[in-house]
């Protein structure tokens, strides 16, 4: 691996407000203490990005990200079992989420849904989970964060079946316009990570160029999916900055704009002004 492919993208000029990173994973981008998490989440609001949802996708990270929440104001946590490791989802395992969810600084339901993508977990068993995870965020009045790769309309099928939370957001939106469509008309939130940079991703960018506002917000997955022009360098929170600039452009609108409104987004989907 070449020294730039290891090494972090610079950090940008700050933002012209402060932005919101909808989805991140602090314990993967290496932050495993108190002292690491302030160091990524300074990094972070030196670039313009004030606040972090850091997400869960086993039973140990989302005790880890529930801790992590309280170390710092600027972090929040969701917790769930991503859908890949629901092969083995147990009683226990459902036991101790419908605890963790419950803290304060826990503001959404995730990452669940289906991945059929890769092959760790049968289709059945995704399901089961994700239909539980479904009347997990109804039962606690938070919103429900959609993992969806490759699996659009057995997600959609789904939440109708059980019935759709009052908030719902797919976290890294990966689908083409018109699958953005039938979720705009659902009531859905649309979260875009650094894929929506990406020149070849020319279906994920329309979908991106269309949404509405009041429907969208932005994330990083970080450490994975740094956008563009740094695609293949680790990822994080800071990076942020990069996609908003990015979808302005591809929209025609100001940073600014994107900036004011994808955060007010956050703040409405994620009741952060309530934490």
């Amino acid at each position: 691996m070449s020294k730039r492919k290891r090494e972090l993208p610079p950090v940008p000029e700050a933002l012209p407000a402060l932005a919101v990173d909808a989805h991140t994973h602090l314990d993967a981008c290496g932050a495993k203490t108190a002292d690491e998490v302030r160091a990524v989440v300074d990094r972070a609001e030196a670039a313009g990005v004030g606040r972090v949802v850091t997400v869960a996708d086993d039973i140990a990270s989302a005790q880890w990200a529930v801790e992590a929440s309280t170390w710092d104001d600027r972090v929040f946590a969701a917790v769930a079992l991503h859908p890949t490791r629901t092969k083995d989802f147990s009683d226990a395992d459902r036991g101790l989420l419908e605890e963790l969810v419950e803290h304060p600084r826990v503001v959404a339901v995730g990452e669940t849904g289906l991945d059929y993508y890769w092959d760790y977990s049968p289709p059945e068993p995704q399901q089961e989970a994700f239909r539980w995870h479904i009347d997990l965020a109804k039962r606690s009045g938070k919103p429900l964060m959609i993992h969806d790769r490759d699996a659009h309309q057995d997600i959609l099928r789904i939440l109708a079946e059980e019935g759709a939370p009052e908030k719902v957001v797919f976290h890294c939106f990966s689908g083409d316009a018109e699958f953005a469509r039938a979720c705009v008309a659902a009531g859905y939130v649309l979260s875009f990570a650094g894929t929506a940079t990406f020149r070849n991703a020319k279906a994920l960018r329309e979908a991106a160029r269309l949404v509405p506002l009041e429907q969208m917000v932005v994330e990083t997955d970080a450490p994975f999916l740094t956008p563009h022009p740094f695609r293949g360098q680790p990822n994080e929170p800071y990076c942020v900055n990069y996609t908003l600039r990015d979808l302005a452009e591809l929209r025609g609108m100001t940073l600014e704009e994107l900036v004011v409104a994808t955060t007010a987004t956050a703040e409405r989907l994620f009741a952060l002004d309530q934490v």
